[in-house]
């Protein structure tokens, strides 16, 4: 196996600005969104992936953005990194382990504003079966707009950096020349769209 994966997360939907006083809960549009990882193969090329499905929701309001509430499921089967081999290698037991663990799941804990648009979430993200913190970094938010259908959308974009073996995620193969062939640091990479529920 070449590299691994990991993210996951679903998981930004995390910052979003309302446009009206009271808390409103908001959806990811997968239409229009991607939940992403980077890895380093070899020690010296990044490999991306994706994950296809995944479901968010975000409550917020733009008064009390201390409040928000984020919670993210990603379907570790739909994991794609357009090579079917590599794919079904992420989803065995050497790494997700998807059989018994389809989910990746991320809870949001706390989250701030860090100014000039930039912003921070903190929340526990499970994978595999084991629950570590992380830290997620936003920056946005676009306006918020209405579309031509009735609704309000704005975007967000996140990255966090996490080590796949603090999740046991721990398969690697030893390079002749040093170092290893799957990179440790995997950088969840979220760019999210984001449409008010019921508004």
């Amino acid at each position: 196996m070449k590299f691994i994966g990991k993210t996951t997360i679903a998981l930004v939907a995390a910052f979003v600005i309302s446009g009206g006083a009271a808390a409103a809960e908001w959806e990811v549009d997968l239409a229009h969104s991607s939940v992403g990882f980077a890895v380093k193969h070899m020690m010296v090329s990044t490999v991306r992936g994706s994950f296809n499905k995944y479901e968010a929701k975000v409550i917020f309001d733009d008064a009390k953005p201390e409040a928000l509430q984020v919670e993210a499921k990603i379907d570790v089967n739909s994991i794609d990194t357009r090579n079917a081999q590599r794919d079904a290698h992420l989803k065995s037991a050497d790494f997700f382990e998807a059989e018994k663990h389809p989910q990746m799941i991320f809870k949001s804990k706390s989250a701030k504003s860090l100014g000039g648009g930039k912003y921070e979430v903190t929340g526990d993200l499970t994978m595999r079966g084991v629950t570590r913190q992380i830290v997620l970094k936003g920056e946005g938010f676009t306006p918020i707009l209405d579309t031509p259908w009735g609704k309000k959308v704005t975007a967000a974009r996140a990255t966090a950096l996490i080590n796949r073996e603090d999740f046991g995620l721990t398969y690697n193969k030893a390079l002749e020349t040093g170092g290893f062939v799957v990179g440790k640091e995997v950088t969840i990479e979220l760019e999210l769209e984001l449409t008010k529920k019921n508004g």
